[in-house]
């Protein structure tokens, strides 16, 4: 047993006597109350949900194992002359929630490199599916992996009990993360490059080698690597998450759940928001005939906009309250990298004009920019012009984190999910009865 699994496994056994005593002590203690507006509204806010491995505040951001983005991107190990840390490291530390050790970054990427090697039939799928969008491919290929599955063939032989079952998922996990660099960059250079196949090198991190099968120079590696820790986890309620995690507990394996997740990520409400900003702004330009607007221009523009009915995408997040931290750590990349990029400088004067006209218009809790707002910006930069892959990107950081939240779901023991419905005129005659009782004379 590997560093990796020997700490994994000391410290679940530390943690299930904590989610047993609250389960025991104080199961009956209350964290939420529902109102009609969550239950029509898509369950928004409601708080029925349990994961140790990410937290959004709405002020610090993201945070990762209680770790900040700018602490995860100082404290995590990076490859010899990077500028960002290693992936292998930040999974180190959603598993674990201790920063790792170079030694101990070293051994997770020997783990996906002995790994790594994609079966054959898995590029069949991918090239008979090539005339059909990204994700579709991206989904299938994971999913035809299931005969892969660790868990599946011991769980049927009755070999597994509730509490190793984690065990099985590791192993599933750390297999198929191990290839996804390999599929993605296969779908990119299958459907947007002839065919023309580029081989990974197993002493590049899992960032480094995805960057050299797409074929991209520096500094697209250490992009790579950003993005991929960016997008990692926000939660478990997003639906790529929850789609995850909820695949799971029926004991679905990890290639059933994660191809799930990608196909939640894959709608246009969740996962194609970078595009769709990118795909504004670039209409922005054509307006300005691609002069870069001064100030006043933009703020002109933008009450023009807002004015009309529209909202100004990319800005704006459901519980932020200040400049999204995964937005400013792109925002640096960008300013040392392509300071003169046409389209960062449009986002650059967007960012310095949108926020107070949004807090003067009132209507948006948060004015300030989310992660979508230029994420699509630098892989346009980089050659990345293909929109339509910017979600297998997503797709491939979000797996980072789902599959360790997967992990510690099975670890402890986490059952089904499985909420409970009601009927509109349940809602509506509950309604009748407060409004009844409100009427009601009070009694002394």
């Amino acid at each position: 047993m590997n560093k990796l699994k020997k700490t994994l496994a000391k410290k679940i056994e530390e943690w299930r006597p904590r989610t047993k005593r609250l389960l025991s002590e104080f199961g009956d203690v209350k964290i939420s109350d529902v109102t009609i507006a969550q239950a029509l509204g898509g369950i928004r806010g409601v708080k029925c949900l349990v994961t140790d491995i990410s937290y959004l505040d709405p002020y610090e951001g993201i945070r990762f194992r209680g770790y900040t983005i700018p602490e995860v991107l100082e404290l995590l190990p990076k490859p010899p002359g990077a500028e960002m840390p290693y992936v292998e490291g930040l999974f180190y530390l959603l598993l674990t929630g201790d920063i790792p050790t170079k030694n101990d970054v070293k051994e997770v990427h020997q783990e996906f490199v002995m790994r790594r090697n994609v079966p054959d039939y898995v590029y069949k799928v991918m090239d008979d599916l090539a005339d059909h969008h990204p994700m579709v491919m991206f989904s299938a290929a994971i999913v035809a992996m299931e005969k892969e599955s660790v868990f599946t063939p011991k769980y049927k032989k009755n070999e597994l009990d509730k509490y190793n079952m984690w065990d099985a998922y590791y192993e599933d996990s750390l297999n198929l993360l191990a290839k996804l660099p390999r599929i993605a960059s296969y779908i990119y250079r299958k459907k947007y490059r002839n065919g023309d196949i580029i081989v990974g090198d197993p002493k590049l991190d899992w960032g480094g080698d995805f960057a050299r099968m797409m074929g991209i120079d520096k500094p697209y590696d250490d992009l790579s690597r950003l993005y991929f820790i960016l997008h990692s986890d926000h939660e478990s309620g997003n639906v790529s998450a929850h789609t995850g995690h909820l695949v799971a507990s029926a004991l679905s394996d990890v290639y059933y759940s994660i191809s799930s997740m990608i196909n939640g990520l894959a709608g246009p409400l969740h996962g194609l928001a970078n595009e769709m900003v990118l795909r504004w702004i670039q209409g922005v330009m054509k307006k300005m005939d691609n002069k870069v607007p001064t100030h006043e221009e933009m703020r002109k523009f933008v009450w023009d906009t807002l004015k009309s009915g529209q909202v100004i995408p990319g800005y704006g997040h459901a519980v932020l309250r200040r400049t999204d931290p995964r937005y400013m750590a792109q925002r640096e990349f960008c300013l040392k990298h392509l300071p003169n990029d046409p389209i960062f400088q449009y986002v650059n004067v967007l960012y310095e004009v949108a926020p107070d006209i949004l807090k003067e218009h009132g209507k948006a809790k948060n004015p300030w920019p989310n992660v979508d707002a230029q994420s699509g910006v630098i892989q346009w930069h980089y050659g990345v012009r293909e929109y339509d892959f910017y979600t297998v990107l997503f797709g491939m950081g979000r797996s980072l984190g789902v599959l360790a939240n997967i992990i510690w779901d099975r670890a402890l023991g986490y059952p089904i999910e499985r909420p409970k419905s009601v009927t509109t005129q349940m809602l509506e005659d509950l309604v009748m009865q407060k409004e009844e009782e409100e009427k009601a004379p009070m009694t002394h």
